[in-house]
């Protein structure tokens, strides 16, 4: 399983591996990489530019190449063959775009919201994102799983500054960040057949937050407004947070995430499951 993204919505304990090990942990060994890396950046987007005045950070083309990388500590491991079948039954889960929004189109210190409409600007972050998911099935990687952005506008920090009120979002940033949405999952399906040899799913983040932010208590959460960690010292009772901070979900929301990706309902994964993808042949 290899991640790629800017966070981690940790599919590996479902599917029956091992914690995966970070692509910048000087010590993981060859056996390490045997389950799978976790390529994830904080700051890291699809675009190079993004997240830059955050400092260093891999965005999604040097996770690419940081693959390229771990492709040559495997090949050394094993024959053609062999990787080949291995690389056929990998999963690839990649979450990115969040950044692109919040450090950089909604950043007032980056130019790109005077210079591009927001469906240009999805359309630029669709087309660099179809040159990276290229190049990881160029090099033998067959199953993806590639979710959308989460509602930017229902978080903490969207809400306190556009001053909304209680279990009230801000509509017009969520609209943007649904323009990117559709056209990746318009795009799992294009993937779907110029790549038939593939398996692409699309992972509906935001429609599953949303239930979540709707409905808290029935997901087990009695707190979606107010952020677990407000100062220094966190909340004790986290797990009925649904946000850590500002605008980080916690880990429950993640592990939510992670269910619905693996088990469904499939209105959150189109075409199939995680666990439909993995009980495929290839």
């Amino acid at each position: 399983m290899y991640v790629l993204g800017d966070s981690l919505v940790d599919n590996a304990e479902l599917l029956g591996l091992p914690y995966l090990p970070p692509y910048a942990n000087p010590f993981s060994t060859d056996r390490d990489i045997m389950y799978g890396v976790n390529y994830a950046s904080a700051a890291g987007g699809i675009l190079d530019e993004s997240g830059q005045g955050l400092g260093e950070r891999f965005s999604f083309s040097k996770q690419v190449e940081n693959f390229g990388i771990t492709m040559k500590q495997l090949q050394n491991q094993m024959n053609d063959a062999q990787l080949q079948q291995y690389l056929s039954k990998a999963l690839v889960v990649v979450i990115l775009g969040s950044n692109d929004y919040v450090n950089n189109y909604f950043n007032p210190t980056y130019p790109s919201s005077s210079r591009f409409k927001p469906d240009k600007y999805a359309d630029i972050l669709i087309n660099q994102y179809n040159k990276q998911i290229a190049g990881l099935y160029s090099q033998g990687l067959r199953r993806f799983y590639l979710a959308g952005i989460g509602p930017i506008g229902c978080t903490p920090s969207h809400k306190t500054a556009a001053r909304m009120p209680p279990n009230k979002c801000v509509d017009s940033t969520n609209n943007i960040i649904q323009l990117f949405n559709t056209r990746l999952r318009s795009q799992v399906d294009r993937y779907n057949v110029t790549y038939p040899q593939g398996i692409f799913v699309f992972g509906d983040i935001f429609q599953a937050i949303l239930d979540i932010l709707d409905h808290p208590a029935t997901f087990g959460r009695n707190n979606a407004e107010s952020i677990c960690l407000p100062l220094l010292v966190p909340c004790s009772n986290r797990d009925q947070y649904a946000f850590w901070d500002a605008y980080h979900p916690t880990q429950v929301v993640h592990r939510f995430l992670a269910l619905t990706a693996y088990n469904g309902p499939k209105s959150f994964s189109h075409p199939i499951t995680i666990k439909q993808m993995a009980q495929i042949q290839i």
